[in-house]
């Protein structure tokens, strides 16, 4: 009797105990937030509507977007600023870019995934992971180098979906384009076979597993408030994303090691291809600052841009495709008519060596049917920078110091007072003029962010994204497995397709193991 008084006892305190908080939670919400002052963007709700609608978080954007192009959700630290207005991109990542900087809570929350990395740093940190990694995505080594391996890899990924079209079944494309873009990756940034597109690889599948697991584990931040007490009893997501962690450090401590020994049992090693080979020689004049641990985060975050960017786009490109089957013909003829080697067609690796930087260039429709994907599909559909001063957007709203400003591009892709009346339409058109690729301002189309932090690895993606699409597209037509099924994101950092995309493959040309 004694022991259920007490576990009752301790009960009732533990629920006391979780409701202060919570009170005093609400009023850290609530208080010296200028709710009604015109001068700051309207409230249009609290960080508890992000975890309401946590599942369909891109859409409930898009909702208040209609309403308010600048809009606050309140929360506890400070308020959270929303905009979806290509003038306050503009001034956020570029003409007042001093004034914004990644914050202490950003880099905390992402902190055991990407550490100290490229795109969870700021400072001195950024600018020497961003001054190396510039010069090596300039370099003519690393462009050939990065454009063989993608026909390589893309060549066996046919060869893999010829073998689910000879046993007549179906497959998750998102599933092997993340793979073919993870070994794609490792290989161009870190001198690794990883061999995930095969399966061979057992090791590395937990990796990826673990990688994807925990951009969602980690993205559930943004909208618990309870994270940290979570983090300290080490339970529900964050005892899985601990989990996670300590697999991925695992291997990526692995990879490390074996370059370090690679590179001191070759007596030669003046041609450093990769990316990881550039840092570990830089890791020698400063070995106190970029430790393991530093290569660790590095590593993780060219990860998330080389795998998810160009594997994540290509997933949502081959659905728009399989939704639009007159586009899907248009780009296949497009590659026809670009790439002119028939005498190679049923080869898949022969074909693909026809891929040239000059046969790549043409290819103006699909680029422009690759661009209108990221539009509507951004690779990051929301990212933000935290105010060190106070300031003024140029719609009028101020911001004060230590609030957040995000921008939706997912949002953004679809509002018809950037692009249109036919913004929610899938059309590759509206990037072309006279049949030539036109860019739009990337202060509008921001999937590959803008300003002094815009992508490096921009051409570098869609160098690899255009050579899969041809290889593919080449050989096969693709339909979706099952026409009635819903096709819908998983909130994430990155966007991924929820529950994979299922595809047939048809073959266009006629095998010979058929």
């Amino acid at each position: 009797m004694d022991l259920l008084s007490a576990t009752v006892s301790a009960a009732v305190a533990s629920f006391f105990l979780v409701l202060i908080f919570f009170c005093v939670l609400l009023l850290r919400v609530f208080t010296g937030k200028s709710l009604n002052h015109p001068q700051y963007p309207p409230v249009m709700g609290t960080v508890f509507h992000q975890l309401l609608y946590f599942n369909r978080i891109h859409d409930y954007h898009i909702d208040v977007v209609r309403r308010q192009r600048t809009f606050r959700l309140l929360a506890p630290a400070q308020s959270e600023l929303y905009t979806a207005e290509p003038r306050n991109v503009e001034h956020i990542l570029k003409t007042n870019y001093d004034n914004y900087s990644k914050g202490s809570y950003h880099t905390e929350i992402l902190g055991d995934i990407f550490g100290r990395g490229i795109f969870n740093a700021d400072g001195d940190s950024w600018r020497q992971q961003r001054k190396i990694a510039s010069f090596e995505f300039s370099t003519r080594v690393l462009r050939d180098f990065s454009c063989a391996v993608f026909r390589i890899k893309a060549a066996k990924l046919a060869e893999t979906i010829l073998g689910f079209v000879a046993m007549n079944q179906t497959f998750d494309i998102q599933d092997l384009l993340m793979r073919c873009s993870l070994d794609s990756i490792f290989k161009v940034g870190f001198g690794v076979d990883l061999n995930c597109l095969e399966g061979s690889n057992e090791e590395g599948r937990k990796f990826i597993k673990a990688f994807d697991d925990s951009n969602r584990l980690v993205y559930y931040r943004y909208v618990d408030p309870f994270w940290k007490l979570r983090r300290i009893l080490n339970l529900g997501s964050e005892g899985s994303l601990k989990k996670n962690t300590k697999i991925m450090d695992g291997f990526v401590f692995g990879v490390i090691r074996n370059k370090r020994k690679q590179m001191f049992e070759q007596q030669k090693y003046n041609d450093k291809e990769d990316i990881l080979s550039r840092f570990l020689e830089a890791s020698k004049e400063d070995p106190l600052s970029m430790t393991d641990q530093y290569l660790r985060d590095i590593i993780l975050n060219f990860m998330i841009a080389g795998k998810d960017t160009s594997g994540g786009t290509l997933s949502w490109f081959f659905y728009l495709l399989c939704k639009h089957p007159l586009i899907q013909e248009k780009v296949a003829g497009e590659v026809r008519e670009i790439i002119n080697c028939k005498e190679n067609e049923i080869n898949f690796n022969a074909f693909a060596s026809c891929l040239t930087d000059t046969a790549l260039d043409k290819m103006h429709y699909l680029h422009a049917a690759l661009t209108e994907t990221l539009r509507l599909y951004p690779a990051v559909p929301v990212d933000g920078r935290c105010a060190d001063r106070d300031d003024v957007l140029p719609d009028g709203f101020r911001v004060k110091k230590g609030d957040y400003v995000y921008y939706m591009a997912y949002a953004m892709g679809r509002m018809t007072y950037i692009w249109g009346e036919d913004a929610e339409d899938f059309r590759p058109e509206r990037w072309l003029g006279d049949g030539l690729f036109r860019p739009e301002s990337p202060f509008k189309f921001v999937s590959f962010h803008a300003g002094p932090r815009i992508c490096l690895g921009k051409e570098f993606a869609y160098r690899q994204m255009k050579i899969v699409a041809m290889v593919l597209l080449h050989f096969f037509r693709f339909r979706l497995a099952d026409e009635k099924k819903l096709v819908t994101y998983k909130t994430m950092l990155t966007l991924h397709i929820d529950g994979g995309l299922h595809l047939n493959a048809i073959p266009r040309v006629v095998f010979d193991k058929f």
